[in-house]
Parts: C-alpha cells; structure tokens; sequence
C-alpha cells in the first residue's frame, strides 16, 4: 500500500459561528428570545444588562413611521465603546409596550387537571388489586389527548413485560380496559371511533332510537361513514323519520371524548405579538415589541481588569495571564450575541416594513378581500433579504393590528386570475367557495365541477382540480360526504 501526498484546492462556504447564532436568534418569537438574553446573561460574566429600559430618554426612539424607511443597508463596524455604552439605548432598542398595555387584549394562563390526572383519579376509586392498578396505569398513559387507546393489547402485553416486569396475559389488561372505558367521558380508552361511538350508547338510556343507532354502527359503519344512508335505510326497513332521527343521534355523540375534559393541556397558550402595526389618519405605524428584552453591554469591570493587565507589563502571572484568557474569549462571545440582537432587530423591522407595504389595504381596512397575493419571493425583493431570512422571521411570529392578531403566515397566499386578467389571491376564492358551500342544499351538496362552474360565474377561473385542492386545504369534504338527508 502507497501513500501520496497532493495539493488540492477546495472552495467551501461555512456558517461562522457569529452567522449561526444570528440566524437561530431570527428564529425565536419575542417570548423565547427574552428567555435566550437571560440564559446569555447568566452564561457570560462579561455581558451586562443596561440602565433602565423605561427610562424617558427612550421615548423618541419608541416608533418607526413605516412610510419613512431608512434602514441602513449597510454594515457597520462597532467598536468597543458602542458596547460599553450605558447611559443610552442601544441602536438595536426600537420600542416596548409598556404604556399600551390597555390596547391589547392578554389570553390569560390557566391551569387544570390534565386528561390522564383526571382518569387516574378515576382508577384510585375503583377497588382493584395493585397488580391491576398499575395495569391501568400504564393503560392511562398510553391515552392520546383525544381519549383514544392507540397501542394493541398484544403490544402493551409486551411494554408490561419488558419494561415494568409484569407478565400478564391479554385478558387481564382486557379486564382492566373494559374498566378504564367504564370511566368519565363516556367513550374513553376506545381503540377505533366505532368503538368509541357504541361505548357511549351503550352509557345513555336505552330506547328504540338507541338500539337502532347501535345496530347501524355495529353492522352498517362502513356504510355510515360513506353516507350511504338510503343504503342503510334499505337494509333495516326504516322509513326517513326514522333514519334521520337515528343520524341524529349519532351525530350528537363526541367523537373526540377526551376534548371534553376542560384544561386537557397543562396551560393555554399565550400569544405574545411581536409586533404592533397603529393606525393614524391613514398613517401606519410599526412598532417593535421589545417589553423585557434589556439593554446589553460589555462589564467595565473586566474590561478595567484587562487594561491593567495590558499596563502592568511587570507583575503578570500565570493565574493573570488564564484569567484574561478567559475574559477575552468570553469578550468575543458578548460582541457577536451583541451584535446578532442587534441584526436580528433590524432584520424584524425592514421584513415588517415590506410586509405591511404590500398589505397596506388590509392593515387599514382589516377586510381579508383586500388581501393582495403575495409570497416570500415578494417580500424578499421589498427588504433586500434572502427568501430563507424571510422563511425564518415569518415563522412563529404574530403582529397585533386593530383589528386583531395574526401570525405572518396569514399575509401570505398564492395568486390566481380572474376572468379579465387581474391578480387575486387565492383567499378570496377560498373565500367565495366556502360561501357557496355554506349555503349549498345538504340534500344534493355541490360537486367540485359545479363549484368551478359557478366560480367562473363569478369571474374567476378555477378548474375542477384547483377547486379540490382548495377544498382540502380549507378542510372541506367531498361533496358525498357532506351529504345530510
């Protein structure tokens, strides 16, 4: 075997570390990235928080006037004092929210029990013996959020056997289930929706209509869940009082028991927007929430120390000389984290700014017709970024308006044609389809061909394929399947 030694030329393009850590701050909504200055904070002894950020001096640096853009497309080279400033606000600081409390509306926290707290409570009261108990347990836990049993009794034979050690057949864990869906909400631990319906029949009073509605989702649920109802109606000799009464029933039970726990998850979720876009006399303005992000800047302290060690040539030591080792290392993290907050701020600003350019007619109105097609290539050419920056800031990011809040993605939708030519977006086709949908007789619901026909009525051009593919993507069935009798 040779060994050979060449030269060889590679051309690379790498992330430095500063670019990464910009691009993961660009990511974050205003919670998390309040939560990553504090971890920063507490990693980095050379990284300080500012004076007060509610201070007045603040308070002409609070809004930026979207029709005056002036963005600095360019870099700027800081030096050392522009991080040790303390007295005024840093560049990256734009706006807080702290005197507009009462223009927004919070969505409170609130916490409960959760689905499987609730069940387990349940499973203390019933007399069991311990080996059953922990066969419940284990049950419960696998317990999806909708209430549904999603593992197979063979499989959770095997989990108890390998990983809690309990060796027991399928008819003990059955035993133990058919206690467990015994349990409030009526269908719970089901293993399929059909299960999960007859479970809670069989909890309510039993009549005619009850049993009739057991038979139909025992023998006939294929049928059911097609809407073959005259197929149904056929084969059990029902008249149509009788089949749509039975329907009824049906359709009144939950589908999804374990949504009927009130505070299913441990808290609601908080949307914290972050930005707010105002508007005065036909004047938009953006403002920047930055309510708990502080000033930051480099420690006088370390810096003092490494100055004197620069000085004091003649009584340097090792311990000094580790020392200032450190602080320097942690110096360069302070400068680009610094520096990246600042990025990313201006980075929020000029993407929003092109955003609420392009949208001006919504964010005066609030009418989602006057929504304009519009995709990230769009909003990249306004703010001279690249499509993937756009991507990041547009995602989990929410603006307050005046007439509620929307995450960014709202903003954008594709484009299509009218009858003349004209650009519209595709929601207010979207829109227009689930109008007529709405208003559509149940008895004969429309297909996606006569949804097209009636579209190009109304002077839109939208073929059978682009009608099904709006459909689905408002969530919409088959026109079979919205069949009611």
């Amino acid at each position: 075997m040779m060994f050979k030694q060449k030269l060889q030329q590679k051309l690379q393009q790498r992330l430095s570390p500063q670019q990464i850590q910009y691009v993961r701050l660009l990511e974050l909504p205003v919670i998390e990235m309040e939560n990553r200055i504090k971890q920063e904070l507490e990693e980095n002894p050379l990284l300080e928080e500012g004076g007060d950020f509610l201070s007045e001096h603040s308070e002409s640096n609070e809004t930026v006037e979207v029709e005056n853009n002036s963005a600095d497309d360019g870099e700027v080279d800081l030096s050392l004092g522009d991080y040790m400033t303390e007295d005024d606000i840093p560049y990256y600081k734009l706006a807080e929210m702290h005197d507009r409390e009462d223009r927004r509306e919070e969505i409170p926290f609130s916490s409960g029990i959760s689905l499987q707290e609730y069940l387990l409570e349940q499973l203390g009261l019933r007399n069991l013996s311990e080996r059953e108990k922990k066969i419940g347990e284990y049950i419960i836990g696998n317990i999806d959020d909708n209430g549904y049993l999603r593992r197979d009794l063979t499989s959770i034979t095997d989990d108890l056997i390998f990983k809690a050690g309990e060796e027991v057949d399928e008819a003990s864990i059955q035993s133990v289930l058919t206690v467990i869906q015994d349990f409030d909400p009526a269908g719970i631990a089901a293993r399929s929706l059909q299960e999960c319906l007859l479970l809670q029949l069989e909890k309510k009073q039993q009549t005619p209509c009850t049993q009739s509605a057991v038979t139909v989702l025992k023998d006939y649920f294929d049928a059911f869940a097609k809407k073959h109802f005259d197929k149904i109606r056929r084969a059990m000799n029902l008249d149509e009082n009788e089949m749509k009464q039975i329907l009824h029933e049906i359709t009144m039970l939950n589908p999804k028991p374990g949504n009927s726990v009130a505070n299913v998850s441990d808290t609601s979720v908080q949307v914290m927007p972050d930005f707010i876009v105002e508007t005065h006399n036909e004047d938009l303005t953006l403002i920047m929430n930055q309510r708990g992000i502080p000033d930051l800047h480099i420690s006088r302290e370390y810096m003092d120390m490494v100055n004197d060690y620069t000085k004091n040539k003649a009584n340097r030591t090792a311990e000094m000389r580790d020392a200032v080792q450190f602080v320097r290392q942690k110096l360069d993290a302070a400068r680009w984290f610094i520096d990246s907050v600042k990025q990313r701020q201006e980075t929020l600003q000029r993407t929003m700014q092109a955003i609420i350019l392009l949208q001006k007619d919504f964010f005066l109105t609030g009418d989602e017709s006057r929504l304009h097609p519009m995709i990230l290539k769009d909003v990249a050419q306004h703010s001279g970024y690249d499509i993937s920056t756009i991507s990041r800031v547009s995602n989990s990011k929410y603006v307050q308006t005046n007439f509620g809040i929307y995450p960014l993605k709202f903003f954008f939708s594709e484009s299509t044609q009218n009858d003349s030519g004209e650009e519209i977006s595709t929601r207010m086709v979207k829109q227009i389809m689930k109008e007529c949908i709405d208003s559509e007789d149940k008895r004969a619901p429309l297909t996606d061909d006569t949804l097209s026909a009636m579209l190009k009525e109304k002077g839109y051009v939208a073929a059978r394929r682009t009608v099904a593919k709006y459909r689905e993507q408002m969530g919409i069935s088959v026109a079979r399947l919205r069949k009611e009798l």
